[in-house]
């Protein structure tokens, strides 16, 4: 009582409140209704989200101060004017690499060295022991299944042909998984209808193969391999063979993931970077690649031999594509401000001619025929969309896409779909843009809830109309197919 008598009035009013305010609380029960929905959240992210698992590895402790990292902003110092728009155009990778004093590493591990060489595919594979034997059965129970014809003892890919309505394209929670970390430079459907795989390329050198309806909660059908010391900047399946991928690094690597012999081999090594590789459709012996300040080679697979070399732009060819129906025509994209079409025929003399050019402000990133080869659709930094027409390609229109990203986030590129009407391309506010080509504008964009990043690179699945494969530069992809 005494102490209680010396209370004022203000503290005895406090305590009346604080125990009125409990009450109140006990009442409406809203501590027990936070922990259930906390419980339900962490439940249903867990459920929703595919990825990869990689095999722990235990890392010595080292005993060494903690670097406390700090922006530019915080440090009150002004940004690079010369990086804070993101790199030049004409930035060349390969020559920083060269001429960096300290050691530059494309990969996460400073210490990861690939010799020149065949590397068993156990040896590359970052998952629990045993489980890359299931990738190994499901592609090998399906090669051979991709549309195909032989034509002269060659053969020849046949790529599906069909309208779908833009609208119906939907994105489901199933169709959501990240494959690895980092930006994902190349993406591939395997050119089969049996088997709905997908295979991607990041800038640390890792190929990820993704079983898309597969039942597995091991690895929910995720399969990280690292054959590559740099950049995968390119993929290609053998469509009478998916059991065969070719993919190629920054570092002049070109190897051949052979599944009968368990091995990624090494089919050929450059001194200069490898941008893209791409297979002749109608010739899938000749693998063609883009090497260096402009050069465009061509392997001869069976041989393993370099059986053309040619100097075609003046900066790195970033694209190369073949026309679907004119086994002669071939379309690269260059960081020189060009897209060119030139004849296969004409390209082994000493300075080949293109049949088409088609200029623009800044560096072009893409340039690939529509499944019918009668139009060609280019994709440049200089915010345009370039739509080339007519029976020689003389036509040329230029539809506005912005196509500014960073440093940080792939270059968009507008690929086509399974028809001549529309180009798919991704935006900055994490949508896909649908640009028509009868009305020459961008007419639909595709949202989800479920997309957490920006898609950059785009596949559209060759035997499979109305599906559709987007990439980010965080490792995950999403596809959308048509409902």
């Amino acid at each position: 009582m005494g102490s209680r008598q010396k209370m004022t009035e203000y503290e005895r009013r406090r305590l009346e409140n604080i125990k009125r305010n409990d009450e109140m609380m006990a009442a409406l029960k809203i501590q027990s209704h936070l922990s259930d929905l906390s419980a339900a959240t962490t439940k249903r992210r867990s459920v929703e989200t595919k990825t990869y698992k990689r095999s722990p590895v235990k890392k010595p402790k080292t005993e060494g101060p903690v670097v406390l990292r700090r922006s530019l902003r915080t440090r009150g110092v002004e940004p690079d004017a010369a990086t804070a728009s993101g790199l030049a155009d004409n930035f060349n990778e390969e020559k920083r690499m060269k001429t960096s004093k300290k050691s530059y590493s494309y990969t996460s591990d400073d210490n990861f060295h690939l010799e020149p060489g065949p590397l068993e595919m156990k040896d590359a594979y970052q998952g629990d022991d045993g489980l890359d034997q299931r990738l190994v059965e499901k592609i090998s129970g399906f090669s051979g299944t991709a549309p195909s014809i032989e034509n002269n003892n060659r053969v020849s890919s046949k790529r599906l042909f069909g309208s779908v309505d833009p609208e119906a394209l939907q994105l489901q929670p199933e169709h959501v998984a990240r494959l690895l970390q980092g930006r994902i430079m190349s993406l591939k459907f395997f050119p089969t209808e049996a088997l709905k795989m997908i295979v991607v390329g990041n800038k640390y050198g890792y190929i990820s193969f993704w079983d898309v309806n597969s039942k597995d909660e091991d690895n929910h059908g995720i399969y990280l391999y690292h054959p590559h010391a740099g950049p995968v900047g390119g993929l290609a399946l053998d469509p009478s063979s998916i059991s065969k991928v070719y993919s190629s690094d920054y570092t002049g690597f070109i190897r051949l993931m052979d599944l009968e012999k368990e091995v990624f081999d090494m089919v050929c090594q450059s001194e200069h970077a490898i941008y893209n590789i791409s297979l002749n459709p109608h010739d899938t012996r000749s693998l063609y690649y883009s090497e260096g300040n402009g050069g465009l080679n061509m392997l001869d697979t069976r041989a393993d031999k370099t059986m053309l070399k040619c100097g075609l732009h003046d900066s790195r060819i970033n694209t190369i594509d073949f026309n679907p129906q004119n086994e002669n025509l071939v379309a690269t994209s260059s960081t020189d401000g060009t897209a060119c079409i030139w004849d296969l025929r004409r390209l082994n003399v000493d300075e080949p001619a293109s049949l088409v050019d088609v200029h623009h402000k800044r560096a072009v990133h893409s340039a690939y025929f529509s499944p019918t080869g009668k139009f060609l659709a280019t994709t440049s930094l200089d915010d345009t969309v370039g739509l080339l027409s007519g029976a020689n390609y003389e036509k040329t229109d230029m539809i506005f896409h912005y196509n500014q990203t960073n440093r940080w986030i792939s270059k968009f590129r507008g690929i086509w779909g399974w028809d001549d009407s529309s180009i798919f391309i991704g935006n900055m506010k994490r949508g896909v843009d649908i640009i028509s080509v009868p009305d020459r504008k961008n007419i639909l964009t595709l949202h989800s809830d479920l997309m957490t990043a920006i898609p950059c690179q785009f596949d559209a699945h060759p035997c499979r109309v109305g599906t559709l494969a987007g990439a980010t530069s965080g490792g995950q992809v999403y596809i959308w197919t048509a409902q």
